[in-house]
């Protein structure tokens, strides 16, 4: 749909369907025709955005109000995906992965909804995968062995009692972690009276007293269409979705009273001081380890001008490290970075905002909130700067601007922006079509006091406030096993006889719903036919690129994209690991010119941020060089142009290390950030570890980024400590003679991304200032070895109640004849034996089988994993079920079209773009590209056997073998392998 063409096709009071059309809006900023409607006779409710976007998106979602920490919303969302009506398959989710070409299948469970999204560009596929999530979500099986697979059960091991299931053991890894705690302690605590006071994940504690009986009674309220909304997005024409709907769903229904609005809190006369404690390994240091918030419930989620009030409030007082009360925590020195769940929230009804410091001294709470209250009444006293108004304001507009499909398609972020207002009886389309509350803002701010005035109301005299006191204890992972041991012996006595035979034939009957071949040509598919031979590209404009600079033209909405690589080659080996910490302070200094606090607003003012990023990769140039750099880059409105590289000549040409005080501030937020990643990240941390012994970039890319530069961060820190003037001298030092290596000599190169107009103007100022970089003449050659010796098999222990495991093995990159079935065989294994036996019989909430076509390599990976010497046997077997050659000739096709998937994934223009610009750097052509997709679409099973026969080679144990755990289960996991896991301690 053109920008100019927004005339709705549908008219209020038009009838398509059973459906009744309400409202019909166009969306000028998005291109886009919003249409609302309603069921006549079930009252469902329908939002469609009608545009040109080929990435057509669906969603059904339900309100779920859960009266308890059971996590039953959370379970449903799983087992609703095992099987219903039309498809009575095991998993009718996980098999349609397999025969579509979606761009994004997903389902979640929030604090008050259930949805159930995907996005594709193939209609065929669209409607394939409408039908088995409409029969999903409304028709479900809910048999008791899905509701055991996915939430919980009691199986006997050993001489005991374990519990089991998917949710269970997700939520465990969830509740080890400092961050995921902190977030259901605020809203238990802030809620205490509604639905929000509950964990709609479940709670460990609690999950185990649902029962299926309370799931089924769950359902029939909560997922009717009287309690439903439904969404599309996309070029794809309303009518046909509508018809679908209707004749598979709303016809059988009638309408009821779902009863599930949500209530508001009630208000509080007095604040409330609340302690909650988080796992931490025994023997750590816990001194300065607490975490300390205050928190406040705010305006309704349906008042949508509130809401962006409240949103820019949160960017002028916490937005970047100039803002007024981030600045004032962060260099009290009381922390060393803001706290978990700090920010504006408003996805419950009553919205909530929380800030605070992380790793504090959690004996003295008083003293943070007093930094809080001083910079709040300070700021209503003497008054906020308009420039920090003003770019809060702009920032607001970018991110409006910009259109992106990471982390999840836009049509999906589309939704997810709009779906609490609508859930709770709002409107809907206020947050897409937010300029009206945004020019009325700006008259409100005018006239000065606006948001002085919101600071008084919502802050310092709102009563419903918390402080929250976020202790580490080193006891908590042990009570917690040991509750949970006691709960397991409770219920072991209650058992007789005839219960325990009920246990032992329901685990087989489990066991063999898992193992059982099954008939899935029930659901619809994709074939071989459905691949084209295209690939999605972008090539510099000739006519405006320079030497050593790649323009892109792309509609970028407005917005145009820099990027400055400069390779590592003339750093010294030594400062190597100090690159990630040296991207993570460049652009957050100050300057000769100027201090961080000018510096930083004027970046919030005119630009989407600027930053830097390291990255080792292999190149395609034949010799297998390893490209190692670091990507400098910044985007800002056309507007801003010369702002944005007035600041960039700026970070780059008077850089300043000078300010300790603002390193030593730096240097506390990253490890922080680390530290907090472990838990979230476990798998890739697992993956990083097993792959660093096979490649330099592997290797690097561990440094960088993996648990060692954890370590390397902590050491620094320590060191720092012990003589801390001194230390954050000598680490200013490093960090300019990092500058001077990189930022100068003939190893810059830059790519912009933009429209046409405003990059012949930025190619002119972008090669002049990579000419006068360049001229600062070429440092020494740096040391060119780096290497880590080959891992073999070691644990990394934590504090954690669930397991993360990897083991990897080299093979062969994407231009080796084998590549192509090594990528089909990953997707084989992770849909015919991963996914069964690490999560369905496992437990853990992921099993992965990865090829890695850029360095050659092949691994394995479990997420939230209650297993750790089973999964190392499962990694095992693989070896052996892939050379068994178990599958059929349809198994390879729906592998294809997963690959194939992956590789035709849309992306923005501008992601596109920067893809391109990355893909010339390592030497990968759009040829190279094609010719491996023709190449995965033609693989044949008799491919995939020969490329097992050739890669697959078990040594009698699997090294190297990694995994980030805690040390109760490593010695668990010891005891039953034959070749331990060398226990290495993190921090």
């Amino acid at each position: 749909m053109d920008k100019q063409d927004l005339t709705p096709a549908y008219q209020p009071g038009d009838e398509i369907s059973g459906f009744t059309v309400k409202r019909a809006v166009p969306l000028p900023r998005l291109s886009a025709v919003f249409y609302e409607l309603q069921h006549d006779k079930t009252g469902a409710r329908y939002i469609h955005l009608a545009n040109k976007d080929r990435e057509n998106t669906f969603a059904v979602a339900f309100k779920t109000v859960p009266q308890d920490s059971t996590g039953v919303a959370h379970i449903l969302e799983h087992t609703a995906l095992c099987g219903s009506r039309s498809f009575p398959v095991r998993d009718p989710f996980f098999s349609m992965i397999k025969r579509s070409m979606n761009s994004f299948m997903n389902a979640f469970t929030s604090s008050d909804w259930t949805m159930y999204p995907y996005s594709t560009c193939n209609q065929k596929d669209f409607y394939n995968l409408m039908q088995v999530y409409l029969d999903a979500a409304f028709f479900p099986k809910l048999d008791e062995l899905s509701f055991k697979q996915e939430g919980f059960r009691v199986e006997e091991e050993g001489d005991g009692l374990v519990f089991k299931g998917v949710v269970y053991n997700e939520m465990k890894g969830a509740m080890s972690s400092p961050r995921d705690i902190m977030g259901h302690a605020l809203m238990e605590a802030l809620y205490p009276d509604v639905t929000y006071g509950n964990n709609s994940g479940g709670d460990p504690v609690h999950i185990v007293d649902l029962t299926h009986a309370d799931l089924v009674a769950f359902h029939k309220r909560h997922y009717h269409p009287s309690n439903a909304f439904f969404y599309t997005y996309g070029a794809l024409p309303l009518e046909g979705h509508l018809k679908m709907i209707e004749e598979r769903v709303l016809s059988e229904f009638e309408a009821i009273d779902p009863k599930t609005d949500v209530e508001f809190q009630p208000r509080w006369d007095m604040p409330k001081e609340v302690h909650q404690s988080y796992p931490v390994a025994p023997g750590s240091d816990t001194n300065k380890k607490g975490q300390i918030a205050v928190a406040w419930l705010t305006c309704p989620a349906t008042d949508s001008f509130e809401v962006l009030a409240l949103d820019l409030l949160e960017s002028v007082l916490l937005g970047n490290s100039a803002s007024p009360l981030r600045k004032a925590l962060i260099e009290s020195g009381l922390g060393s970075s803001l706290a978990d769940g700090t920010g504006f929230h408003a996805d419950s009804l009553d919205t909530m905002f929380s800030v605070g410091l992380k790793n504090a001294d959690d004996s003295d709470p008083d003293a943070v909130k007093k930094i809080v209250f001083d910079s709040l009444n300070e700021l209503v006293k003497g008054g906020i700067d308009q420039t920090l108004v003003d770019a809060a304001i702009h920032q607001y507009e970018f991110q409006k601007k910009e259109v992106t499909n990471n982390p999840m398609p836009y049509g999906i972020k589309l939704l997810l922006n709009l779906c609490s207002p609508w859930f709770h009886h709002g409107d809907p389309v206020s947050n897409l079509r937010f300029d009206d509350d945004l020019d009325r803002l700006r008259k409100e701010a005018a006239k000065g006091g606006f948001f002085e005035g919101l600071i008084k109301k919502y802050f310092l005299e709102n009563n419903h406030q918390i402080l929250m006191i976020l202790h580490p204890d080193e006891e908590k992972a042990a009570d917690m096993e040991a509750e949970e041991k006691e709960k397991l012996e409770a219920i072991a006595k209650t058992l007789s006889q005839e219960d325990r035979e009920t246990i032992r034939d329901q685990a087989q009957a489990l066991e063999k719903l898992q193992e059982a071949a099954e008939d899935v040509s029930c659901l619809p598919t994709l074939g071989r036919g459905d691949i084209d031979d295209q690939i999605q590209t972008a090539h510099p404009d000739p006519n405006l690129s320079r030497d050593g600079v790649s323009a892109y033209v792309q509609p970028t909405n407005g917005i145009v994209y820099y990027s400055l690589i400069a390779r590592t080659q003339n750093l010294p080996v030594d400062l190597l690991p100090l690159l990630p910490l040296f991207c993570h302070v460049l652009p957050k200094m100050g300057s000769t010119k100027r201090d961080y606090v000018e510096l930083t607003r004027d970046m919030a003012a005119y630009t989407g941020g600027i930053g830097a990023k390291a990255t080792a990769r292999t190149g395609y140039n034949g010799d297998g060089k390893t490209l190692e750099m670091i990507a400098f880059a910044s985007k800002c409105l056309d507007r801003n142009l010369d702002r944005m590289f007035d600041l960039i000549k700026e970070i780059l040409f008077e850089r300043s290390f000078a300010d300790h005080k603002r390193l030593d501030t730096l240097m506390g937020e990253y490890v922080a950030a680390l530290e907090s990643s472990i838990i979230p990240g476990g798998h890739q941390y697992a993956i990083s570890l097993a792959s660093r012994g096979y490649s330099r970039a592997k290797a690097i890319e561990e440094a960088w980024h993996g648990v060692h530069q954890l370590q390397t961060a902590k050491d620094l820190a320590k060191s720092i400590a012990a003589d801390k003037e001194a230390g954050l001298a000598a680490l200013a030092d490093k960090l300019e003679q990092i500058a001077q290596a990189l930022f100068a000599g003939d190893c810059l190169e830059t790519g912009l991304v933009g429209e046409a107009e405003v990059l012949a103007k930025a190619v002119k100022t972008a090669e002049a200032l990579q000419k006068n970089l360049a001229a600062r003449g070429t440092p020494q050659e740096g040391v060119a070895d780096f290497s880590f010796p080959m891992p073999e098999r070691e644990a990394w222990t934590t504090s954690s109640q669930v397991s993360f495991v990897a083991h990897v093995f080299p093979t062969v990159r994407m231009t080796h004849p084998d590549a192509p079935a090594l990528a089909v065989i990953a997707k084989m294994l992770r849909s015919l034996f991963i996914h069964r036996e690490i999560r369905e019989k496992g437990g853990a909430y992921g099993g992965y089988a990865l090829s890695n076509a850029e360095e050659g390599l092949f691994g394995f990976a479990s997420y939230r994993d209650p297993h750790l010497a089973r999964t190392i046997d499962v990694f095992a077997r693989t070896y052996d079920f892939i050379l068994q050659g178990d599958f059929t000739d349809q198994d390879v096709t729906e592998a294809i079209l997963q690959v194939c998937s992956d590789i035709d994934k849309p992306d923005a223009p501008s992601t596109l773009a920067q893809k391109a610009f990355y893909a010339k750097l390592l030497g990968l052509t759009d040829e190279a590209r094609r010719d491996y997709k023709k190449r995965v679409a033609a693989v044949t099973k008799t491919q995939v056997m020969e490329a097992a026969k050739t890669w697959f080679k078990k040594p009698r144990d699997i090294t190297p073998v990694a995994a980030i755990t805690s040390k109760s289960l490593l010695e668990k996991a010891n005891g039953q392998l034959g070749s331990p896991l060398k226990e290495i301690a993190i921090g």
